[in-house]
């Protein structure tokens, strides 16, 4: 059996002459998943530029050059300067890197950037994440902790 000429793609557009007779103004299936791929390619990319702003505006804040805070993270001044330009999205190691630089809690960059959903504000977390005495990864645990308490406690009142 073979396919009805009509239906054969044109090798030109990728459309089939069915596709071209249809013309009731709905999109087909590669269309939308084609406004499906753009659409996330338009929020990683504004992610990005919203995560180098805020890494942008908080460097300067600090009175941080760009090339202070390369060094601070371990990564290269022209790939820092591309995250702040929104050219590159960081990795959540290179955000905990930048925020040790900055002097900041990871999880304040991993909202910004998406990573992390924002939490409702606590004063038991704020405490943690502003105590410079402890390192990040202890902070990390200990609000791990914290949060299984508050968890384990909710489901027993329920």
């Amino acid at each position: 059996m073979t396919p009805d000429e009509n239906d054969l793609p044109d090798p030109a557009d990728g459309t089939t002459p069915s596709d071209e007779a249809d013309d009731g103004g709905s999109s087909g299936p590669v269309e939308a998943v084609e406004a499906v791929a753009t659409a996330a390619q338009d929020a990683v990319a504004t992610a990005a530029q919203d995560i180098g702003g805020f890494i942008r505006a908080q460097r300067i804040a600090a009175e941080v050059s760009l090339r202070q805070l390369a060094e601070r993270a371990g990564v290269s001044n022209p790939y820092l300067s591309q995250i702040e330009r929104g050219l590159r999205k960081p990795s959540a190691d290179v955000l905990a890197q930048i925020a040790k630089g900055l002097r900041l809690s990871a999880e304040v960059l991993y909202v910004r950037a998406g990573i992390l959903e924002e939490r409702p504000a606590s004063p038991v977390r704020d405490a943690l994440l502003a105590d410079d005495s402890i390192s990040e990864r202890q902070k990390q645990m200990l609000l791990e902790i914290y949060e299984s308490f508050r968890r384990e406690n909710t489901d027993a009142k329920e």
